[in-house]
């Protein structure tokens, strides 16, 4: 050390030990005030103000205009983890650019979301990439690689993962809990995470507000028992927002705040986001229980250490070797056409088959007349002039809707739109029209100006409020689904209601973390034609008053409506096609409405309005193409039946249209992949909030129903072979290889995917299961590719319940390779030397009840408020069943020991439905009273064991005694 370089900027020195320096010097207050997102600088030290949390999630969010590149599940869907790299890094890029502008930008990423998308209801599916783990996990550590940089000591950005764990629905998500069996946690959910962690390209994880066995995630053991164990590097666990709150408030976990914030900072959670900006609560909180003794200022140092990590790695503490400072790429001409490759190979070719005699359908130019510029092609539908965000893109610098696209590929005189809404006017009771006042307002967008809290951004008060005449306007009417409209004006905004409760054309488009631009018309009571327009974002009725038109209160100041049509959208449409060679129908969703975070979706039908569009398109002209551009999966077997072309893209981003309009042109050969199964209709889903895969039967992992089009299906232009398939166990590996050949005569990128079966599992296993993939190519006609693959004999394996530990089981093994988890094209066999499956050992150790093998009517709760599980009825008034198999009792026991809290009753017995023992269960004194009572119990040899559970008992453990 010198005079003027403390340790802790000295970059010679470990990081440890200079962050340990640097703790040294801080004060105690000066510590705790680091616990908080928003950090306050330290002068005498020249530490600048430091925050967690800057949205990167397909771009640089919340922050203003930035480069859009399509959804994470868009990402998923390219199944090219080298290119998603490429986008980490430029998205990095761009917050180190933007920084160097605006210090509000943050280099603490909260990126990807690995949450994996096991049903295609989840509000928030467009975040996650995929319901495969592995292929969840392989484009989770390319983004994170590209977000870090690889420079082997200073990192670019600093990502964090969320949401940990098992986060899947939006209905009451902070006090739901999931209920995750030891082998869905091991086998499915941990797994997403653990491949990025291991592969040192994260910073840390963000909790989810969510519980997970009757415990908040924010107290979650396994960020000590399984996170920390998979890295050396300390790893930065950020709440999320307003989530250490909830503790005490919504989830009613602690009786105060004090002990809650305690107990998460013990938990490992070292950062927390609460109350905005304002520090004084939580730092107030945490003060208060230091003072306590519920925390030590060990707890604190432990926790500020981490955060001290990450800014010494970010380079903050010596920014003349910090190999980023100067960063400025932004908006470059690699990084559009970075996301226009990323949207293209987004695409998924679902289908395509001919209109008629002839070909397939697509692509375009391989029509005569559309190649010769002859033939006219008609855009029609709600998305067709869209360019959608989402809750986390950035503001648009550029713009391309599907009809840019192919204005711009095929010309703007061949290609013609109708948009399909339904146009009408809204007359009042007393004979007026609601009108849109001329504005000659400023331009303005939301989002352009960038916010901390885009949740905070108020409506546009500038603008006149709606009035009513005689003629009024008209407007043009989308119902989303479920009744949920949204009105817009001539001009092209959305109708919307800012805090003052007017009724304005003020909207560029539906947004906010309250969307104020949807509607719901509700008949009204003795009325033949009388409707009340509600406004959903405040739950008030639209009311003309005084000349204005105002949400009211109630009911009775509604106005009665009649909506007078002036024309619907398949007429428009119906007409449009007629007078085309090819149609595009462009459907899908708004990213806003019906199915975003805190809403799920309710079903995953295609909106009546938008089935109506390409039912009249179809009858108009049977060339006919569906595009559905969609953060998620529909049902639409009639249209998978019916129409000759049916593709799906998540929403693009700024290069969306472009890329779209390219494919369907065939100047590139579609070779995007489903992330995600897509199911053929409601009833094949499970319940929102189970998350047993496995018990539950889903995924295409257990789903054992004929999938719409299944995980990993895409077509593309031309046909490709696999030959040569090849798999050997050399150690602790499996070594496979293909040999892939395009076949057809169109250049195109193919993505081999190599899946395993165990043959004969002595426990549910999977179908098939993702081992490796790889994208290729383009492969020019003819060409071939060898494939080589090197899979650790570990990923054959599953969490073995019995004996707590993951096993590989002895047996064989089916290694299969195609072009989706059910186009197998060629199929081989190995046999691994694992371990041979053996009876449960009981007699020394008992069994925890959640190591259980089946289940119905229960879940899993908290033992304790720290650590443990137990399983109790999911309804009290309802038995629950619990299986244990193969139990070892050997030469035999007298006595059965149950570990339980409540009340009610426990039961043992044999399959046959003998009962063995019976134990009443009087009130312990509470959820977390455990006692343990005996029962006799004669029993020897190996056998299944069955528990049942009736009223509020809890079971967490069973022993057994001579």
């Amino acid at each position: 050390m010198t005079a003027h370089r403390p340790p802790f900027r000295d970059p010679a020195l470990p990081v440890a030990r200079r962050v340990d320096d640097l703790l040294d010097r801080l004060t105690a207050d000066e510590r705790l005030a680091l616990l908080h997102q928003f950090t306050p600088g330290v002068d005498r030290l020249g530490l600048a103000p430091f925050r967690t949390g800057q949205e990167a999630l397909h771009g640089v969010a919340w922050m203003g205009p930035a480069t859009v590149f399509p959804q994470a599940v868009g990402l998923g869907a390219t199944w090219h983890p080298e290119l998603v790299r490429r986008v980490g890094e430029a998205v990095s890029r761009e917050a180190r650019a933007m920084r160097a502008e605006d210090d509000r930008v943050g280099l603490n990423v909260w990126a990807p979301t690995v949450n994996l998308l096991r049903n295609p209801l989840w509000g928030r599916g467009e975040e996650g990439y995929s319901e495969d783990p592995a292929l969840t996990s392989a484009i989770a550590t390319a983004y994170t690689r590209g977000l870090r940089g690889d420079h082997p000591v200073y990192w670019r950005t600093a990502p964090v993962l969320k949401h940990w764990l098992a986060h899947n629905n939006e209905a009451e998500r902070d006090t739901s809990s999931a209920s995750v069996r030891p082998r869905v946690l091991h086998e499915y959910d941990l797994r997403a995470f653990r491949g990025p962690v291991e592969a040192g390209a994260v910073a840390g994880v963000m909790p989810a507000y969510n519980l997970v066995n009757g415990r908040p995630n924010h107290l979650s053991p396994y960020l000590e028992e399984q996170l920390r164990t998979w890295t050396e590097q300390e790893l930065l666990v950020c709440s999320d927002a307003g989530a250490p709150s909830n503790l005490a408030d919504s989830q009613g976990y602690f009786a105060t705040h004090e002990e809650a914030v305690a107990a998460s900072l013990k938990a490992g959670v070292d950062s927390f986001t609460d109350h905005g900006t304002d520090s004084s609560v939580i730092l107030g909180r945490l003060r208060r229980a230091l003072e306590a003794g519920l925390i030590g200022q060990e707890d604190v140092d432990r926790a500020v250490r981490r955060q001290l990590t990450v800014r010494c790695l970010l380079g903050e503490f010596d920014p003349e070797l910090d190999p980023y400072a100067d960063e400025a790429r932004f908006d470059t001409p690699e990084h559009r056409e970075l996301a226009r490759e990323a949207a293209e190979a987004a695409v998924v070719l679902l289908r395509n088959e001919p209109a008629g005699p002839g070909a397939a359908l697509l692509p375009l130019a391989a029509d005569g007349g559309l190649a010769a510029g002859g033939g006219r092609i008609a855009v029609v539908g709600l998305l067709g002039d869209a360019c959608a965000l989402d809750w986390y893109s950035g503001a648009l610098l550029r713009r391309s809707s599907p009809l840019d696209g192919l204005r711009e590929r095929f010309g703007a005189d061949r290609v013609t739109f109708a948009e399909g809404v339904d146009r009408i006017r809204l007359r009042t009771a007393s004979g007026a029209r609601l009108r849109v006042p001329e504005s000659g307002a400023a331009e303005a967008v939301r989002g352009a100006e960038g916010a901390l809290d885009p949740a905070l951004v108020a409506g546009r008060t500038d603008l006149p409020p709606l009035t009513a005449d005689a003629e009024g306007s008209e407007l043009a009417l989308v119902d989303w689904g479920g009744g949920v409209l949204t009105l817009r004006a001539p001009d092209g905004r959305y109708l919307s209601v800012a805090e003052d409760g007017f009724v304005r054309a003020s909207a560029d488009e539906p947004g906010g973390w309250v969307v104020q631009e949807t509607f719901r018309l509700e008949a009204r009571e003795g009325r033949a034609h009388g409707h009340l327009l509600l406004h959903l974002g405040t739950g008030g009725y639209v009311s003309v008053a005084a000349g204005a038109v105002k949400v009211a209160a109630d009911r009775k100041s509604a106005e009665v409506f009649t909506v007078e049509v002036v024309e619907r959208g398949e007429d428009a449409v119906a007409r449009a096609a007629a007078g085309a060679d090819t149609v595009i129908v462009v459907a899908g969703n708004d990213p806003h409405i019906n199915g975003r975070e805190t809403e799920d979706r309710t079903t995953l039908a295609l909106p009546a309005q938008q089935e109506r569009l390409w039912r009249a398109a179809h009858t108009a002209n049977p060339r006919t193409v569906l595009v559905l551009v969609s953060s998620y999966p529909y049902a639409v077997p009639e249209a998978a039946t019916t129409l000759p072309a049916l593709l799906w893209t998540a929403h693009g981003g700024q290069a969306g249209g472009t890329a779209l309009a390219r494919v369907l042109a065939g100047d590139v050969s579609p070779a995007g992949r489903l992330p995600q199964t897509w199911y053929a209709r409601d009833e094949d889903l499970p319940g929102m909030r189970d998350y047993d895969v496995i018990g539950g039967r889903q995924t295409y992992l257990y789903f054992d129903g004929t999938p719409l089009f299944p995980f990993g299906h895409g077509l593309s232009y031309t046909r490709f072979t696999y030959e040569e398939l090849t798999a050997v166990v050399v150690g602790e590996t499996v070594r496979i290889g293909c040999t892939v050949t395009n076949s057809g005569s169109v250049a195109s990128a193919e993505v081999a995917q190599v899946y395993a079966r165990a043959v004969a599992p002595s426990v549910p296993r999977p179908h098939r299961e993702l081992l490796a993939h790889e994208r290729v190519g383009p492969l020019a006609p003819g060409a071939s590719v060898s494939l080589s693959f090197e899979v650790p004999v570990a990923a054959l394996g599953h969490w073995d319940v019995a004996h707590g530990r993951w096993t590989v089981e002895a047996g064989a093994y089916e290694i299969r390779a195609g072009g989706s988890s059910t186009d197998v094209r060629r199929v081989v066999r190995v046999e691994v030397a694992g371990t041979a499956p053996g009876p449960r050992p009981v007699l020394s150790e008992g069994f925890d009840a959640a190591d259980y093998d089946e289940q119905s009517g229960t879940v899993i709760v908290d033992r304790t408020r720290l650590s443990g599980d137990a399983v109790t009825p999911a309804d009290p008034g309802t038995a629950g069943r619990l299986v244990y198999r193969a139990c070892d009792l050997s030469d035999g026991v007298g006595e059965a020991a149950l570990t339980v809290a409540g009340e009610g009753s426990v039961e043992l017995s044999l399959a046959d439905g003998t009962v063995l023992a019976r134990a009443e269960v009087e009130p312990t004194g509470g959820p977390y009273a455990y006692t343990v009572l005996g029962v006799p119990l004669v029993l020897r040899d190996v056998v299944d064991l069955h528990v049942g559970l009736r009223g509020p008992v809890r079971l967490a453990h069973v022993g057994f005694a001579a």
